[in-house]
């Protein structure tokens, strides 16, 4: 009993850790979330195939992390992807240089 609740434990917290996404990925996951649904798919993807083929920095990690806090694009909110249009939503996203 012991030994299965043991199991049990460490598959679920192994299970939490695959769900974790960098900060880099979900702030790309955020850009994806404007683009219309039959690109959206292939933008997701997309932005998976990079993460595992290219690890970010720390601070590269860290700018985004920054990003995530300023950029708004909500994903139940389409209106929200309007400040794309704008240099200071560009910049708050990490859009522009």
């Amino acid at each position: 009993m012991r030994r299965s609740a043991v199991l049990c434990l460490s598959f679920s917290v192994l299970l939490a850790l695959a769900g974790c996404k960098n900060p880099c990925r979900e702030l790309s996951e955020r850009y994806c979330d404007c683009l219309d649904e039959y690109q959206r798919a292939d933008c997701v993807i997309e932005v998976a195939n990079r993460e595992r083929n290219v690890e970010p920095t720390d601070a590269e990690l860290a700018a985004c992390e920054q990003r995530l806090e300023t950029c708004t694009i909500k994903a139940d909110d389409r209106a929200s992807c309007d400040i794309l249009q704008t240099d200071e939503g560009k910049q708050a996203c990490g859009l522009s240089r």
